[in-house]
């Protein structure tokens, strides 16, 4: 992957989202009720099994 590949868009496409997802999940876990949280497991889960899955690969 030559530096002409890596456009500021591409870098932080995946952190950008991860942020939204875990934004979201925190609000429905103070907003909602019932299948809110859900979302808010989902919301935060997610993220957090990323996060998971990079350490134990940076491991290896």
């Amino acid at each position: 992957m030559s530096a002409r590949d890596l456009s500021m868009s591409r870098i932080f496409a995946i952190p950008t989202l991860l942020a939204v997802l875990t934004a979201i999940g925190l609000l429905a876990g103070l907003l909602g009720e019932g299948p809110w949280k859900w979302v808010c497991w989902a919301g935060v889960g997610i993220p957090a099994a990323v996060l998971l899955w990079y350490v134990w690969r940076a491991d290896r």
